[in-house]
């Protein structure tokens, strides 16, 4: 089980200064492609970080909505969206390759994740525009889901592999979804994400806002680096990770 972060969302004068002292502690880092956060002297350093730490590059696109940090649904066209998220893919890529690095996956962020969760052709077209980018054979990383079997089937259509990631810090809908950060309790606080996360490792579960129990395959946890206690949360998840020795792999290898 791999741990990852969202990073490179500083922009201008707004800052997020956890990268540095989070990358030491992660396997993955989903950079931000300037869509919703992130601009060029960012994310470059963002990259530089990654590479410096041996941590695999993943492309964070998002719906273009910097005034919304990317958590604002918007109604776009299926070739509108995917240029859109082909041009963030292709921009994170050539500034890795740039420093001798790469992006080795994709995963959507914020209100493009949720939404494409739920809406099964806005999934179709992001796996389409995902297939067909620049960057090749890269996997999807998208939400760990009771349904994971009918998620792997479509994904197969368009020839990906998925990433199923599960969020240390965010409480699930019996459904099997993420309960809305407009929900009071939607976010866990530093104990609650601990317990969650490591009842995952140890028993591949996780406790719905109804106490109902969802059981789904996990590749990868995430740690918000917006969250308070970011650091420190992954630092004590990578030693319960290390504790139970549970083996990390960089992302392309299964694909």
């Amino acid at each position: 089980m791999m741990l990852n972060c969202d990073l490179g969302e500083s922009y201008g004068a707004w800052t997020m200064p956890v990268d540095e002292q989070i990358m030491v502690h992660i396997d993955m880092a989903n950079i931000a492609c300037g869509f919703h956060a992130g601009d060029p002297l960012t994310l470059q350093k963002a990259i530089g970080l990654a590479i410096e730490h041996n941590v695999a590059i993943g492309a964070h696109p998002s719906y273009p909505d910097l005034a919304g940090f990317g958590r604002r649904s918007l109604a776009m066209a299926d070739d509108e969206l995917i240029a859109c998220l082909h041009y963030q893919i292709a921009a994170l890529d050539g500034m890795a390759r740039a420093q001798g690095g790469e992006v080795e996956y994709i995963k959507p962020h914020g209100a493009l994740y949720n939404d494409l969760m739920q809406k099964p052709a806005l999934r179709r077209t992001v796996m389409q525009a995902v297939a067909s980018c620049s960057v090749a054979d890269v996997p999807l990383m998208i939400q760990a889901h009771p349904d994971h079997q009918q998620l792997s089937r479509e994904a197969a259509e368009f020839g990906l592999v998925l990433l199923f990631e599960a969020f240390a810090d965010r409480k699930y809908t019996p459904e099997g979804y993420l309960m809305s950060r407009k929900e009071s309790g939607a976010v866990l606080n530093e104990e609650q994400a601990y317990e969650q996360a490591t009842r995952l490792m140890d028993d591949g579960i996780i406790i719905a806002s109804d106490y109902s129990v969802l059981s789904m395959p996990v590749d990868t946890l995430c740690v918000h680096g917006d969250s308070p206690g970011a650091v420190a949360m992954a630092e004590s998840l990578r030693v319960a990770l290390t504790k139970r020795k549970l083996s990390h792999v960089r992302p392309g290898a299964n694909a």
